[in-house]
């Protein structure tokens, strides 16, 4: 009976030395985790600096009595605090905690707030408010989100016609963020097209300065201008049209009811309501069939 069950539980050398390598293999599974954190620190926040630099910055924007919505001053924090952040999301607040002055973080605000977005490390590194000690110090924190990324831009020198750009395209033009490529879109369409590049000042948020940086990018194909039949249009139909409001328009309707189809540009002098400034700017848009 004792052989039977010493034959049972009794193991060959080889068993034995395979049970030893399988124990030392589940022993260093288990250790592993320690071994990573003892030769490992992870880079997280030490919540101490954090309490301190978050004190020397509400003691700021007391002294300053500085708020998002306000210029700012050129007083930093002593103690910065780098965390991971996407340019595109983060508050004044969050660019003092990085080591910014709020002069510097409402200038960002700004840009931001004018349709401008950062797809790339570098584009931070444009905003002419961030010196290059500043860039040096945040850009290795810096992580735009895949989604966030939006439209590659285009390449120097490369032109975008503007009565046939999608969204996409003009995105890629420098200084365009999605919002003014909507902006742009929509007062197309209410015109039925542009027919020189100054009526992109006529936008709302497209200033001097934004025009100049993005005129030499863009050029006009007249030939896709919708032109308005100024005989058929209803009146709701020629309400969107911006050059003139809602009295002109109901002046154009009316006359035509009252004197049959417009022949010329001459006709419509007649309206007494129509200058010689707005006739020259709807000029181009008006078909007489």
């Amino acid at each position: 009976m004792k052989s039977r069950i010493k034959q049972h539980i009794s193991i060959t050398k080889k068993e034995w030395n395979g049970l030893v390598v399988l124990v030392i293999l589940i022993a260093g599974v288990l250790a592993a985790p320690y071994g990573y954190r003892l030769f490992r620190k992870d880079n997280t926040i030490n919540f101490k600096d954090f309490d301190k630099a978050a004190a020397q910055l509400s003691s700021v924007e007391k002294n300053g009595n500085e708020s998002d919505s306000d210029p700012g001053t050129d007083v930093k924090i002593a103690s910065p605090i780098m965390f991971p952040f996407d340019p595109n999301v983060l508050t004044v607040s969050q660019w003092k905690l990085l080591g910014l002055s709020g002069r510097q973080a409402n200038v960002i605000l700004h840009y931001r707030t004018k349709g401008g977005h950062f797809y790339t490390k570098e584009d931070v590194k444009k905003i002419y408010a961030i010196t290059s000690d500043d860039y040096k110090r945040i850009e290795p924190y810096i992580n735009i989100p895949e989604g966030n990324k939006g439209y590659k831009k285009a390449k120097p020198g490369a032109v975008i016609e503007l009565n046939g750009a999608d969204s996409a395209k003009l995105t890629a033009l420098e200084g365009i963020g999605p919002s003014f490529a909507v902006r742009i879109i929509r007062y197309r369409n209410r015109l039925g097209g542009f027919i020189n590049k100054e009526q992109l000042k006529e936008i709302y948020g497209i200033d001097s300065l934004e025009y100049v940086g993005i005129k030499n990018h863009v050029s006009i194909n007249i030939n896709k201008v919708k032109k308005i039949n100024i005989n058929t249009i209803s009146f709701d139909q020629l309400r969107i049209f911006p050059y003139l409001n809602y009295k002109q328009v109901n002046a154009i309707v009316q006359y035509r009811v009252q004197h049959g189809k417009y022949n010329s540009i001459a006709d419509l002098r007649n309206i007494v309501l129509l200058d010689e400034g707005i006739l020259r700017k709807i000029e181009p848009y008006l078909a007489f069939k």
